[in-house]
């Protein structure tokens, strides 16, 4: 049986395998945790030694199959992924901790229907509250747990979102700084990275969005 490696109050998780993996961003140590809260694997994608160490390059990336696999461009999911372990490569030394709630927590299923709702014309906060969720439902306590067992000290956050800042500190994470992590505007996702920052703030520069 799998012993909790690290714990807050009643959760848990605990590192189950860990191997290395050559990709074209470079060589990281990929990391899969079990947990008692859902039946979601999580994982971790490290570079370098990050125990005990303080200002660790962090991206907390939620699981997008659209953006990430199939390298869809109506989100920045995919290119942020990439754009990170980038960066991390570059640094020699961080983490890419990504949690398995995609589409802001709402799955896949109502994603997908979020999106028809959007190409009739709504945008990604009111596609989500008609389909009875909330515009974002995503939590990061398994994040923090997974930083914990890691033995980071602090992190400098790759993000564009405060929310996600917040509910880190909120947690015990110690957030040095946030590091920007902006990337391509394409047409297709114009309108949507537009909405993450009227309405649910994102930090973008203005010249960025095209202001």
């Amino acid at each position: 049986m799998n012993r909790p490696q690290s714990q807050t109050q009643d959760t848990w998780v605990s590192r189950v395998v860990s191997t290395t993996i050559p990709t074209e961003h470079g060589q990281f140590e990929l990391c899969l945790y079990e947990n008692n809260i859902d039946d979601k694997e999580h994982l971790a994608v490290l570079c370098g030694d990050v125990q005990n160490r303080s200002d660790v390059l962090v991206r907390v990336h939620s699981e997008c199959f659209t953006g990430d696999v199939l390298g869809s461009r109506r989100c920045d999911c995919g290119l942020q992924l990439a754009a990170a372990l980038d960066s991390i490569a570059t640094a020699q030394c961080g983490i890419v901790v990504y949690l398995r709630q995609e589409g802001r927590g709402i799955g896949l299923r109502d994603k997908l229907r979020a999106y028809n709702l959007q190409n009739q014309g709504y945008d990604t906060v009111e596609a989500n509250l008609m389909l009875g969720h909330q515009a974002d439902e995503r939590e990061y306590s398994m994040a923090a747990l997974i930083l914990k067992d890691l033995g980071v000290q602090s992190v400098r956050l790759l993000t564009n979102n405060m929310q996600k800042v917040e509910g880190l500190r909120e947690l015990g994470v110690t957030v040095s700084e946030r590091v920007p992590l902006q990337t391509a505007l394409t047409p297709e996702n114009t309108h949507y990275l537009r909405t993450k920052a009227t309405r649910m703030r994102h930090i973008f520069t203005p010249a960025f969005l095209g202001y």
